[in-house]
């Protein structure tokens, strides 16, 4: 019996970690649109309709078809192995059961100022958009193999030239010891220095 007592007392006098979140969102409501595009996709800003929040939306068209277009709307930098990242955004589409539908998705990017680098897909959601208005996306990526740089994607899944889909309000939640760039940081920032980069935030 002492020996229980004492080892529950030892239990009581541990520290307990528990880790930091930060979360920040973004709605589009700038001039700047996205960190980086893959493939045929042109990004651009809608001021009218469809907008999920505020006054403006990511408007996102698949020109010429070919390829699944990925907007980058999310960098997170400065990572670990087991950390994780939850990130969500709404998009819009009127096509139920037709494309073009949106997803959520990602892929590692290492590199510490360069946000077109590809470090391996991290793969995403497995749901779509699904063509009745505005769709919440989301998901959540655990970090592993040594990454420590993850892109988030809008990307969209297209039959026709010059479809489109909207994407709006993205929250993203991440360790606090982390970095999130977000499109309103200026691309110029972006591709400077690693200690000029973290001298804005």
């Amino acid at each position: 019996m002492k020996n229980i007592l004492s080892f529950g007392t030892l239990l009581l006098i541990l520290p307990v970690t528990a880790m930091a979140f930060q979360t920040v969102t973004y709605g589009w409501e700038e001039s700047n649109t996205v960190l980086g595009v893959y493939g045929n996709g042109v990004p651009d800003l809608e001021y009218v309709s469809p907008v999920h929040g505020g006054s403006q939306s990511l408007e996102f068209v698949e020109t010429p078809l070919g390829g699944t277009p990925q907007a980058f709307v999310g960098w997170i930098k400065d990572l670990s192995d087991g950390d994780t990242v939850i990130a969500s955004f709404w998009v819009y589409d009127d096509t139920p059961s037709a494309t073009p539908s949106g997803r959520i998705w990602g892929h590692w990017n290492d590199d510490p100022v360069d946000p077109n680098a590809y470090n391996g897909s991290a793969s995403g959601n497995n749901t779509y958009s699904d063509g009745t208005g505005w769709s919440f996306l989301e998901w959540e990526w655990t970090v592993s193999d040594g990454h420590t740089g993850l892109m988030i994607e809008g990307r969209i899944y297209s039959g026709l030239e010059f479809d489109t889909i909207w994407i709006d309000d993205l929250t993203i939640t991440a360790p606090d010891g982390a970095t999130i760039v977000l499109p309103n940081i200026p691309v110029a920032l972006v591709r400077s220095t690693w200690a000029d980069i973290k001298s804005a935030f």
